[in-house]
């Protein structure tokens, strides 16, 4: 939120600034008016607009909008200059111009950024040579021509090669080092990078990728996709493609000897009718620029791109060595074993400053969400208190969002013995399904005693899938738009039943949920509630009820049999989310959908690889007679 608000906050706050400069120029201030060394200052506010290099955007729509950036560069060019002409003759005009060069140069960037991250631009990127094929023309004139002469032509179609055709090797290599890991995630970028825009692939990089993937462990991939994600971030919301070039890098040297040759220039002018705080002031605002050269130096030097462009790290070790220190601060930990020991304040250091993704996700629990609303029985009947003034306010929706690749889980209850369950799967639709394996799920979960059960990997899984499903099905509902139906109308009614059921309840303080949990299960669900309330409501609190009933008859069984419905519940909501709804999570820390949405791209399991042949080689044979 701090982030977002200072954003929208940058732009209007320098237009403000430019325009009282340029107003108190006109100004008739007397012998203490210090014209010049307000002019120095204008060029500043053009330099702080260019923003730091690691965010020119907050969203993917911000990318559309570079014509207004462009005109706003355009009208903030004029401004500067307009309060430098106001201000002539001026003594500090070598440094105005410096800055004013520099900030030109920054702001320009930032413009160049957006725009080559727009949509329809990053597409056009993506286009490669227009490829007419084999020519068929003139094979079919000449096979015509042999026809003509009676001699005795034909066409052999010799495929292109498919290297899917010899066996898939799966054994598992070692663990990769860091700096492998970066180097992988940028060559895989490279060939992918078109997903977020639907560029079609064929099967040279579907056989490519899954070859590799197959040798790679889970915690070596999902540190590679990790890395992966970030390249796509660094294209898409900061200044990477602009500034790592050589033109980039020559206009990195004009800006930072620009500064520094105008703190040179200042230093050394006499400032003794200026004020002395004027020219403190004056020099927190050359040495603040400097430090954001220095920084933004320090970041283009050591990031994951430049850890990808180098070549033979055993041969440059001590470049690797500083590389690995630096890449050892962003890794995260995937496997179970966590160190024993850390220091608190690196712990800190590197999840809030370095960590590419924070290893969280969010969650949205129907029962806890029913329970908020309904604490207590005395209250249950017009809601909490505070619950009135969210509705009044019209806050309750955003209140809502602060607290919280076919086979969509039919495939693995084919198994004979577990088939009882389909009808929970193939008999709704997909956010019927999910809500209704949400409810199980949580009923199980509350209500499980024997310890051995509480010991299951599985459990703690599903739970975590569990809520993390309804989170993006109620809150970033665009992620699945194209496959939930209504589901968030369901998901009310559902909640309003929960209500409803829970005020004739008597809950105990802190074990809220538990106890509901019993009391929805205690119900007699012999009869399908829609048979009892028809249609119209579409709550399934009941059929979830059903579901953890059914599932109970599994008893050891029952966890592995609901994670591997939850794998592809969450497989089919990844891979029918849209690409940009992907993108535009990356913005926001990313999603574990599209961790999942990417791992399964590699694996070829999509849409995007349409060119399933490639270019068959024709060869016109003449036998002999």
């Amino acid at each position: 939120m701090l982030i977002w608000i200072t954003y929208l906050l940058a732009d209007w706050t320098a237009s403000f600034a430019v325009g009282l400069i340029s107003k108190s120029q006109g100004d008739h201030l007397g012998p203490d008016h210090y014209g010049d060394l307000l002019a120095f200052w204008a060029p500043f506010l053009l330099l702080h607009l260019g923003g730091p290099d690691t965010i020119t955007s907050f969203s993917l729509e911000d990318n559309e909008l570079w014509p207004r950036h462009l005109l706003g560069l355009i009208f903030q060019v004029i401004a500067v200059a307009y309060v430098f002409y106001q201000s002539l003759p001026n003594r500090l005009w070598m440094p105005i111009a410096l800055v004013f060069l520099s900030g030109i140069i920054k702001y320009g960037e930032r413009t160049r950024a957006l725009y080559l991250a727009s949509i329809s631009r990053f597409h056009y990127s993506m286009h490669t040579k227009p490829d007419p094929g084999p020519n068929y023309a003139k094979l079919m004139e000449e096979y015509s021509s042999k026809k003509e002469a009676n001699l005795p032509a034909e066409i052999s179609m010799i495929p292109e090669r498919d290297q899917e055709s010899s066996t898939q090797d799966t054994t598992v290599d070692r663990g990769m080092d860091d700096i492998k890991v970066v180097q992988e995630a940028r060559h895989f970028f490279e060939i992918f990078k078109g997903l977020f825009v639907d560029i079609i692939f064929s099967f040279r990089e579907r056989s490519t990728s899954r070859k590799f993937f197959h040798r790679r462990s889970a915690e070596d991939t999902l540190r590679l996709l990790e890395v992966e994600l970030n390249f796509f971030y660094d294209v898409l919301y900061t200044k990477v493609v602009v500034v790592r070039d050589r033109f980039g890098y020559f206009c990195r040297f004009i800006c930072f000897s620009s500064m520094k040759i105008a703190l040179v220039l200042y230093f050394f002018m006499d400032k003794d009718h200026f004020g002395r705080f004027n020219v403190r002031v004056t020099y927190i605002l050359l040495l603040g620029a400097i430090a954001l050269e220095v920084l933004a130096l320090l970041q283009l030097i050591f990031s994951d791109w430049t850890v990808s462009a180098l070549k033979n790290p055993e041969k440059h070790s001590f470049l690797a060595a500083i590389f690995r220190s630096y890449l050892s601060l962003k890794e995260s930990t995937w496997s179970d074993k966590e160190e024993e020991v850390e220091i608190v304040f690196l712990a800190l250091l590197k999840r809030f400053l370095f960590c590419r993704w924070s290893k969280s996700i969010s969650t949205y629990n129907l029962i806890d969400y029913s329970i908020w609303e309904c604490p207590r029985k005395d209250r249950c009947s017009d809601g909490h208190p505070f619950s009135k003034i969210v509705v009044l306010m019209g806050l309750k929706e955003f209140l809502d969002h602060m607290r919280g690749y076919s086979a969509r889980g039919d495939w693995v209850l084919h198994d004979l013995h577990w088939s009882k369950l389909l009808p929970f799967v193939n008999e709704v639709e997909y956010d019927e399904s999910l809500i209704l394996w949400h409810v199980a799920t949580d009923l199980l979960y509350s209500t499980t005693t024997n310890t051995e059960e509480s010991k299951d990997r599985h459990r703690g899984f599903c739970k975590d899938l569990s809520d993390y499903m309804p989170y993006l099905l109620v809150v970033q509902s665009k992620m699945m738009s194209s496959i939930v139906g209504i589901g968030r109308i369901r998901f009310q009614d559902t909640c309003a039943e929960a209500k409803k059921f829970l005020a004739t309840k008597e809950l105990s303080a802190g074990k809220e949920h538990e106890e509901a949990s019993k009391c929805i299960l205690k119900v007699k669900t012999t009869v399908k509630p829609a048979d009892v309330k028809g249609d119209r409501s579409k709550s399934v609190l009941f059929d979830g009820s059903r579901l953890a009933q059914e599932l109970m008859t599994f008893k050891e069984e029952k966890w592995e049999i609901i994670s591997k419905v939850w794998v592809e519940l969450m497989s089919y909501a990844a891979s029918h989310c849209r690409a940009t709804a992907h993108a535009h999570q990356l913005s926001k820390g990313g999603e574990l959908a599209t961790f999942v949405w990417l791992l399964m791209a590699h694996f070829g399991l999509g849409e995007q690889f349409q060119i399933s042949k490639g270019h068959a080689r024709a060869k016109l044979i003449v036998k002999k007679c």
